[in-house]
């Protein structure tokens, strides 16, 4: 239907009179391709190309036999760009001046008009000329302490310098770099207008000297201001609540404090007024205000406003208007996965201000089921699993410790985070798992690019039980390890680390390097109290808390992505992911399923779904049919994980049902594997091994679509297995197969019951993969 509506709208220009020709192509001929993306910005939009789907829509509803409506028109859509020489000549003469912003003084554009058929191309063609460059710089100052900034902060990284191009956004840029400097400095009335321009090119051969003046106002010295009192004022959320006018005077820290809503509690808002009396005015200190305040999403509306006092002084007002403190939040999604389908429902409360300093308390309740219809009996006999989880969270925006701990906030919100959470699994005749968990995380950030995460307390509780019948099937088939790694009870308490750099231009086109690493230990403190006090143990030498074994590992990941902007939407993405995870002391032999790594899904290999991939060769070919369907994504794990992506982006349609269409094409590789080699042997060939290193790699390419809404992306992905390690040989290269495919999956059907085998696997998903 897409494709029909695009090709249709080809034959647009049937329906305009006939003295008018619909814009199908611009170009931009002699301008040097630097400059030639900026220079296309400046042609009208009224004589731009047609969207041809949004064309097409317009045309829907407002033609009417062979005609455009001249009434009753509809505000679908978008009409159709039709020529105009008013707006042509007018494009050419802002790419001239544009141009001439740029050096290319004598720049001429001369626009070229070609008809056809009722259909319009125009070229806009550049005799550049010679660029002018910069010989000299008079620089002068009516003020020396203006001077004195202008060396200090501005000149260092100024663009304008001799040799240079003429261009007139450097000077923009440096005016906006003094104009900040002043207000940092303490200058409140300074102005962008006292740095004047003058531009010299008589008798000079494609050169020009500059005069560069800061002046002063009014023949007066400019004048540092300080903060004289500090008011701080919570505003009713609307005119209808009643207004309970408390207002006191902080002395310690010298606010006057009124809160209208009696809600609120001072002291933890006042670290984030960084103007305070007695300090000279900053320009950069009211913006880390506006947006530490925002940051805590405990408001809405965030005001701060100035009054003079005298020649020098000012008396700063901070109005905050709070959010909706309670909100209350219903969500449900259809799941469909490896053939099954089914349903999620989830409700989440919030308080944001359940301590009167903007805290955020969440509680959050969500439910599960998954049908499988290879199943025998009615629906009810269909679930294949039920999942049902609860837990609440308080983020409190501020660092809580026992001992005293500056966070001031400067290059991002400190939060304290404690949660707790409850799940309940049950999977149908195979499984069930209750677990708890209990974390305390801070987080915050060194500078403007570097966040970290600190979780010093991870306290979990689990119990793991698989169906009697179903565990003694697996240990007469040979699974006494999975018995032992699935149907067990544990404590765990350990601590997490992760440390993020770059996170901040992610969603930036621009060359720069993304990396996050993780490293997660449990059991060390437990470990050193078993030993003080000699813990008991059980028949398997494991030793226990409260007759409970408990968790000791160490568990690692890396991930690198060099992001490299190619001009204009285009991007190139290249990812390396790695992992490591080692179970010692008290459960040595085997780690558990949660802390496990596990490939495929639509964030790594995006050609398999997630967790039907590896380890390394092992195949499911040797597990009964009833073991492959009560083990799906439970048998493929590994303590080692290695992912490679690339991934190359660039834009499709600049409207497309009103957000942008991005595409991406990328290639995938890496797996999973064991440390180890098992006994019993689990994963055939799942353990790693260099002289198979290769042969253990798997490699998936692929297209995708990206909608771009601006506040999300939606995302979907198509992934083609290219080379699939279950298999051995030059059968490994399963992209052979591809186009004579038939044969070959209802071989892989028959020998893998009911797995069935798919080239291709969609995912859709919100947000990028990387």
């Amino acid at each position: 239907m897409l494709f029909a509506l695009i090709s249709t709208s080809c034959r647009s220009a049937k329906y305009l009179e006939d003295d008018q020709a619909l814009v199908k192509d611009i170009d931009i001929v002699g301008v040097p391709a630097g400059l030639r993306e900026s220079a296309s910005l400046y042609i009208a939009n009224d004589i731009r190309p047609n969207s041809r789907l949004y064309l097409q829509i317009y045309n829907l509803f407002n033609t009417k036999n062979g005609r455009y409506k001249t009434e009753g028109i509809k505000n679908v859509g978008e009409p159709p760009r039709i020529l105009d020489s008013a707006m042509v000549d007018l494009s050419a003469n802002q790419i001239q001046r544009f141009l001439q912003t740029n050096g290319y003084f004598d720049a001429k554009i001369t626009p070229e008009i070609e008809i056809n058929k009722k259909k319009a191309a125009i070229d806009f063609r550049a005799d550049m000329g010679t660029r002018y460059h910069i010989s000299d710089i008079d620089r002068s100052f009516a003020d020396a302490n203006v001077e004195t900034i202008f060396r200090a902060d501005v000149m260092p990284a100024t663009q304008v310098r001799i040799g240079g191009p003429y261009m007139e956004r450097h000077l923009f840029d440096e005016r906006e770099r003094m104009y900040v400097a002043m207000k940092n400095k303490g200058y409140y009335e300074y102005l962008r207008q006292y740095m004047r321009v003058g531009v010299d090119t008589i008798g000079r051969q494609n050169q020009t000297k500059l005069f560069i003046n800061f002046t002063n106002p009014d023949s007066a010295r400019h004048q540092v201001f300080h903060i004289n009192k500090v008011h701080v004022r919570i505003k009713q959320q609307d005119d209808l609540s009643a207004i309970r006018n408390e207002s006191r005077v902080d002395t310690a820290r010298r606010i006057r404090f009124e809160d209208q809503t009696g809600k609120f509690r001072l002291r933890p808002l006042a670290r984030y007024l960084f103007l305070r009396e007695g300090m000279p005015y900053s320009l950069h200190r009211e913006e880390l205000s506006y947006n530490r305040l925002f940051e805590t999403n405990g408001f809405r509306s965030v005001k701060i406003n100035y009054e003079k006092v005298d020649s020098t002084k000012l008396d700063i007002h901070y109005e905050l208007t709070p959010r909706a403190t309670m909100s209350n939040q219903i969500e449900g999604e259809f799941v469909f996965s490896s053939g099954m389908s089914g349903f999620n429902v989830a409700n989440t409360y919030s308080h944001r201000n359940i301590f009167g300093g903007a805290e955020l308390l969440e509680i959050r309740a969500r439910y599960g089921v998954l049908f499988d219809p290879r199943l025998p009996g009615s629906i009810t006999s269909k679930i294949f699993n039920n999942d049902f989880q609860i837990g609440a969270s308080i983020v409190f925006p501020r660092i809580l410790t026992p001992f005293r701990v500056r966070s001031v906030g400067w290059y991002g919100l400190p939060r304290t985070t404690i949660s707790s959470s409850l799940q309940l699994f049950f999977q149908d005749n195979t499984y069930s798992n209750r677990y708890f968990i209990n974390t305390l995380n801070y987080s915050w950030h060194q500078a403007e690019n570097i966040l970290h995460s600190y979780t010093p307390i991870v306290l979990e509780y689990r119990v793991g039980r698989l169906n009697e019948a179903f565990s003694q099937r697996l240990r007469d088939q040979g699974f006494q390890l999975y018995v032992e790694t699935n149907d067990r009870q544990y404590f765990g308490l350990g601590s997490q680390y992760a440390i993020t750099y770059n996170g901040n231009k992610l969603n930036r086109l621009e060359n720069f390097s993304f990396i996050r690493g993780m490293v997660d230990v449990s059991g060390n403190t437990l470990g050193l109290l078993s030993n003080l006090f000699n813990f008991n143990t059980d028949d398997q030498g494991q030793r226990l808390l409260f007759g409970v074994p408990y968790l000791q590992y160490i568990k690692g990941e890396a991930d690198y992505r060099l992001y490299r902007h190619l001009g204009g939407n285009r991007q190139f993405v290249f990812r390396l992911n790695a992992g490591l995870a080692v179970p010692y002391g008290n459960n040595s032999t085997l780690l558990i399923f949660e802390k496990s790594f596990f490939a495929g899904g639509m964030n790594g290999i995006r050609a398999w779904q997630a967790r039907t991939l590896g380890p390394g060769n092992y195949s499911r070919a040797d597990l009964t049919e009833d073991l492959r369907v009560n083990l799906r994504n439970l048998d493929q794990l590994g303590e080692v994980k290695l992912e490679t992506n690339a991934e190359f982006r660039f834009r499709i349609l600049n409207k497309f049902l009103g957000a942008r269409l991005n595409g991406a094409t990328f290639i995938d590789a890496g797996n999973i594997w064991r440390l180890r080699e098992l006994t019993p042997n689990l994963n055939p060939g799942g353990e790693i091994r260099a002289d198979k290193f290769f042969q253990q790699i798997a490699i998936g390419t692929g297209f995708g679509l990206r909608f771009d809404m601006n506040y999300f992306t939606i995302r979907l992905d198509a992934g083609l297995k290219v080379k699939d390690p279950q298999f051995s040989g030059s059968e490994q290269w399963v992209i052979q197969h591809f186009f004579n495919s038939r044969a070959f999956k209802d071989a892989y059907n028959a020998r893998f019951r009911p797995d069935r085998y798919s080239f291709i696997q969609y995912n859709f998903g919100v947000g990028m993969p990387f």
